[in-house]
């Protein structure tokens, strides 16, 4: 009886002390995205939309890079009550990006019967969200707006970009993450069935762009800490912009020979505070990561063309003036 007190005892300690996990869910990741062209002519995209079918209720969706260089991924959650779409893309017009469209015949059900979808985002940046027009207004689909107030309230957000939020798609539960640092409404999905990590921009195998460094370090802190003991299968973000190699395609390039793969690891996420505190506040390369401040980069480069501009200018002045200065002295000396 005492030794089956004492495991009794043990056994409920662990349950308590230590989170337990279901299996995931598995899925393929088995494809290969359309590497697009170089050059490109848009309107003779034969597929816009690329859709990948990770599993039975779980879909990735990718805009053709002749059709937006941006070329960013959007993903479609299915749970058992209703549907969840995160984010909507570069193109608005419906004739040249058919998303919402293509999004209504992966939903379960038929016709007017079709799941309820949410509609929200990774950050509100336009090529996340200029597809939003597609869902406005459209029966048995719910927009959330990208800015953040709407994201906080929607959400339930009580002090962001503290603490967490939980979305129940029905048998199906996402943790939602704040994680400003790249827009200020940015936030990360992490689904407990799949054990996928949606991270946007925050995250992605190409350049992750600092507009908040300070923000942006203490949500890598915060995402880490938090998938730090649960389970990770991939983490999947907003783009992909970096050959197999590692090495950066050309900003705005529409042909992609060689693509990265577009998920990234649990250890990826972990190693991102570190690399975010040893940034150099322009652009640093630290393993994996590349990370840049646009704003700040723009500004030094204005400032060098600026200074340029001025040494020019006095140099210029100077050989004019000792051009005069001579032509002075020859005509005194005659």
């Amino acid at each position: 009886m005492k030794w089956r007190f004492v495991a009794s005892v043990l056994a409920s300690q662990m349950l308590t002390s230590s989170p337990v996990w279901a299996a995931l869910i598995p899925g393929s990741m088995d494809v290969h995205w359309d590497s697009g062209r170089e050059p490109c002519v848009p309107a003779n995209v034969s597929m816009p939309l690329q859709v990948h079918r990770y599993d039975a209720h779980t879909f990735m969706l990718r805009e053709n890079l002749c059709a937006t260089w941006e070329a960013p991924f959007m993903y479609l959650l299915i749970g058992s009550k209703q549907a969840l779409l995160i984010d909507t893309g570069d193109i608005a017009d419906p004739k040249i990006m058919p998303l919402e469209s293509t999004i209504i015949s992966l939903l379960p059900g038929e016709a007017a019967s079709k799941m309820p979808l949410i509609v929200v985002h990774s950050h509100g940046h336009l090529d996340h969200r200029a597809g939003d027009p597609q869902f406005e207004r459209v029966p048995g689909i719910q927009l959330v707006m990208s800015n953040l107030d709407q994201v906080r309230k929607f959400f339930g957000f009580a002090d962001w970009p503290n603490g967490r939020a939980q979305l129940d798609l029905g048998e199906r539960i996402l943790d939602v993450l704040p994680a400003p640092g790249h827009h200020p409404a940015q936030v990360v999905y992490y689904d407990r069935n799949t054990g996928l990590v949606f991270s946007g921009d925050f995250l992605l195998p190409g350049r992750l762009l600092v507009d908040d460094l300070q923000a942006y370090e203490q949500s890598a802190r915060r995402v880490a800490d938090f998938l730090r003991d649960r389970p990770v299968s991939y983490v999947l973000g907003g783009h992909i912009e970096k050959s197999r190699a590692g090495t950066l395609f050309p900003w705005q390039s529409t042909f992609h020979p060689d693509e990265h793969a577009l998920p990234l690891t649990k250890a990826d996420v972990l190693a991102l505070p570190a690399a975010l505190r040893g940034f150099n506040g322009f652009y640093s390369q630290s393993g994996v990561f590349v990370i840049e401040n646009p704003i700040r980069n723009l500004i030094a480069a204005a400032c060098g063309a600026l200074v340029m501009f001025v040494a020019l200018g006095i140099l210029l002045y100077r050989v004019v003036s000792r051009r005069r200065r001579r032509q002075r002295h020859t005509a005194s000396a005659v």
